[in-house]
């Protein structure tokens, strides 16, 4: 929805809210995605795509001249890297969160250990190297990461990360000021913090 807004496309969008869980497929939704998984975008011609990169892609396509999606390989390549970057730590969270979603006597140690370790390595790689970021222009690895940092603060507001990356949470804060992520900020009933009783999310694509 990020780049919905950011390719200037929101009035042409028709949102339908689905909700999806891992252990309750959204039967609705699973005619047009049999994975019953978001994002889920149907064109005007009735083609259905899956997954948020390539919908992402397609969206930045109907400007004409994409710029999200950069064509020159110089800047290609290390927007695709974040992109990746940011899907890849989106993964790991909500993995991370349904593992901690379980009770007590089913959850793994070692499974939540292994979630934690990658997501400090993650944290800290952006620390280290979000001068990139802040120095390029607009592109999708930018809402890459900083949808997973969203999410990040939406499912783990106990991790309180800011404080060992002073340097990127500054980066996500003026991120946040952008109208086209104010415009899309979450929005149900689920606790934002991970808690035994939440319940197993369905990947984003």
């Amino acid at each position: 929805m990020i780049c919905v807004h950011e390719c200037g496309l929101s009035e042409r969008v028709e949102k339908i809210r689905s909700v999806t869980h891992m252990l309750e497929p959204n039967l609705a939704l699973m005619r047009d995605n049999p994975w019953s998984k978001i994002p889920t975008l149907i064109t005007d011609s009735g083609l259905v795509l899956m997954d948020s990169d390539v919908i992402c892609e397609y969206l930045d396509s109907l400007q004409g001249a994409p710029r999200l999606h950069p064509s020159d390989p110089a800047q290609r390549w290390p927007a695709l890297r974040w992109r990746a970057f940011g899907s890849e730590m989106l993964d790991v969270l909500i993995l991370w969160r349904n593992e901690r979603a379980r009770s007590s006597a089913q959850q793994l140690p070692m499974l939540l250990e292994a979630f934690a370790l990658k997501m400090r390595m993650g944290l800290a790689m952006l620390e280290r190297q979000v001068d990139e970021l802040a120095g390029a222009p607009l592109h999708i690895g930018h809402v890459a990461i900083g949808c997973a940092l969203g999410y990040l603060d939406f499912r783990f507001a106990d991790l309180e990360w800011r404080s060992a990356q002073p340097r990127l949470a500054l980066w996500q804060a003026q991120f946040k000021l952008r109208p086209a992520v104010r415009a899309t900020e979450p929005d149900d009933d689920t606790p934002r913090a991970a808690a035994p009783t939440a319940r197993p999310e369905a990947g984003s694509g």
